[in-house]
């Protein structure tokens, strides 16, 4: 693979970021309404979740892919489920490299060093489900959205703690396991299929953790993910801002 193509692939792979099933437990009593609800209160209570209609974070991440363990940094925001821009810095096997995904409600693409694509169909749907699975475990709301559909599955146990779960079914047709620790309510795991480069789906397993308060709610400022049970990716979140609106020129300019 050329190196033009390893950093396509790497920068599709690291905009997927969702996740491996673990053991799972007898089914729970609780209905899908009462993890949701719990959880909504667990991050702050609806009438402050529902002010994050736009939100950016920049973070630490360390990326394996090919079996290399790469450094760089990463920055987000996000307005809505249709607006979305992502975008990492850093060396990947010797080359430093940006890497910046932009998605502007209908229309979206791709940019790395001097290489920049428009989204085509499929490209755009797998843009809209890196947003969906990103910010749902931030607020939790959209799930209350009729376009969700929501219903329980069995609790887990995962390293000594039972998590609640509910499978989702997204506005696109594809569904996501949602995982919330039984004690606290608060988001814990999340378990999707996500396509890969060359068009081939793979599960990704990602856990939320050292949650602080920030801007009203609390926000999650660790990730740790796994591809198929193998270490995948870390994001340290280092600044996490909650705003009013994001200027257009966002989603739609790379530099």
């Amino acid at each position: 693979m050329s190196t033009r193509a390893a950093l396509a692939a790497f920068t599709v792979a690291l905009a997927s970021a969702s996740l491996l099933l673990a053991t799972p437990s007898t089914a729970h009593a609780d209905d899908s309404t009462a993890v949701i609800d719990k959880a909504i209160q667990a991050l702050g209570g609806e009438a402050n979740l529902a002010k994050v209609k736009a939100a950016s974070w920049k973070s630490k991440n360390k990326i394996v892919f090919n079996g290399n363990e790469n450094t760089g940094t990463g920055a987000v925001a996000f307005q809505g489920l249709d607006h979305y821009r992502q975008e990492f810095e850093g060396d990947f096997n010797g080359n430093h490299f940006k890497a910046v995904t932009l998605l502007n409600g209908d229309k979206g693409s791709r940019h790395f060093g001097d290489n920049n694509q428009d989204l085509d169909k499929e490209g755009l749907a797998n843009a809209k489900r890196t947003v969906y699975l990103a910010v749902v475990p931030v607020t939790i709301l959209p799930l209350k959205d009729k376009q969700f559909k929501v219903e329980s599955i069995p609790d887990e146990t995962v390293n000594g703690k039972p998590q609640a779960g509910v499978k989702v079914t997204a506005p696109d047709g594809k569904d996501f396991k949602l995982y919330f620790d039984k004690e606290t309510g608060l988001p814990a795991r999340l378990v999707a299929k996500v396509a890969g480069f060359m068009g081939d789906e793979f599960t990704q397993e990602t856990s939320f953790s050292d949650y602080k308060e920030v801007g009203g709610i609390k926000k999650a400022m660790k990730t740790v993910s796994k591809r198929n049970g193998e270490p995948f990716r870390e994001e340290q979140i280092t600044e996490f801002t909650v705003v009013e609106k994001v200027d257009p020129k966002t989603f739609t300019d790379a530099g």
